[in-house]
């Protein structure tokens, strides 16, 4: 009888595209982040739990990480990435939707911590100019292109 392989771990992620007029919203990692300090991405994360419905897990990120209540809208974009989780390889399986502000979308307001340092918006136009996560690199190379489309 040969052994079965485990499977592989797999994961869930939701990052947010939250576009205010001619900018958009991310976050920059900390310093002490394990995992890409320093770079910026689309403000979102992982599952907590396994069966953690969806749009209350990005409203739930988002506002974690931002300050902002979001009513999250339209899929724009899929791609997943591995990261060492202990011993184990994590696939991460990630979407991007657009993510609409209830309210003023004003400055984000969010304490810092250990693994983020800021939050700002950025013209569309410039993101190709920002240290970005590499796994969100083609999602932000996208993103000027697809904004008006996708919030017009």
């Amino acid at each position: 009888m040969t052994r079965e392989k485990s499977m592989p771990q797999l994961t869930f992620a939701q990052k947010a595209v939250i576009v205010d007029r001619d900018r958009i919203l991310l976050v920059r990692k900390s310093a002490a982040d394990p995992h890409n300090p320093g770079l910026w991405e689309l403000p979102g994360g992982r599952l907590k739990t396994p069966m953690e419905p969806l749009a209350e897990q990005i409203t739930r990120e988002v506002l974690e990480e931002t300050g902002f209540h979001v009513v999250p809208d339209q899929i724009i974009d899929l791609w997943d990435w591995q990261m060492p989780v202990g011993r184990e390889i994590v696939r991460v399986i990630a979407v991007s939707r657009l993510c609409r502000v209830l309210g003023d979308p004003g400055k984000p307001c969010r304490a810092r911590d250990d693994y983020l340092d800021e939050q700002a918006w950025h013209p569309l136009g410039l993101l190709g100019g920002l240290d970005v996560i590499p796994s969100q690199k083609p999602t932000m190379q996208r993103l000027p292109e697809l904004i008006p489309s996708l919030s017009g």
